[in-house]
């Protein structure tokens, strides 16, 4: 695997991490707020705690990415993959917040699940050989 983008993907996932700890520390310092955000069941908020999640969530995805590919041949499908985990690590959190505010917004998902999904399948067949 090329160092570099093994980099970004290992970077991104840190990077996530601590970006989840201090949303969680934001989310979690006004939880105590009966209508902080619209209420606990209020789509925004909702929205928000998506939103907090992914950053852990697509960090162990870019985490696994990493470890998968790292002892593979460097190709171009694997750079393709590698950036499509990149692409979806920093649209899912950015698509929830998006949607938070706007919920028209809905179909912007499509960005971060095609290229995860784009991503998850070329990793998949890299890695097994099929």
């Amino acid at each position: 695997m090329d160092f570099h983008t093994f980099q970004v993907n290992l970077g991104l996932a840190w990077l996530w991490i601590i970006v989840g700890f201090v949303s969680g520390f934001v989310l979690g310092s006004y939880f105590h707020r009966e209508e902080w955000l619209g209420g606990y069941t209020s789509f925004k908020r909702r929205l928000y705690r998506l939103a907090h999640i992914s950053f852990f969530g697509m960090a162990i995805v870019n985490l696994a990415f990493c470890f998968s590919v790292q002892q593979l041949t460097s190709n171009l499908l694997l750079s393709v993959a590698s950036w499509g985990f990149v692409v979806g690590g920093i649209s899912m959190p950015a698509c929830c917040f998006a949607m938070a505010h706007n919920p028209r917004l809905r179909s912007i998902f499509l960005i971060p699940v095609l290229s995860l999904i784009l991503a998850g399948s070329i990793t998949f067949v890299e890695v097994t050989g099929l």
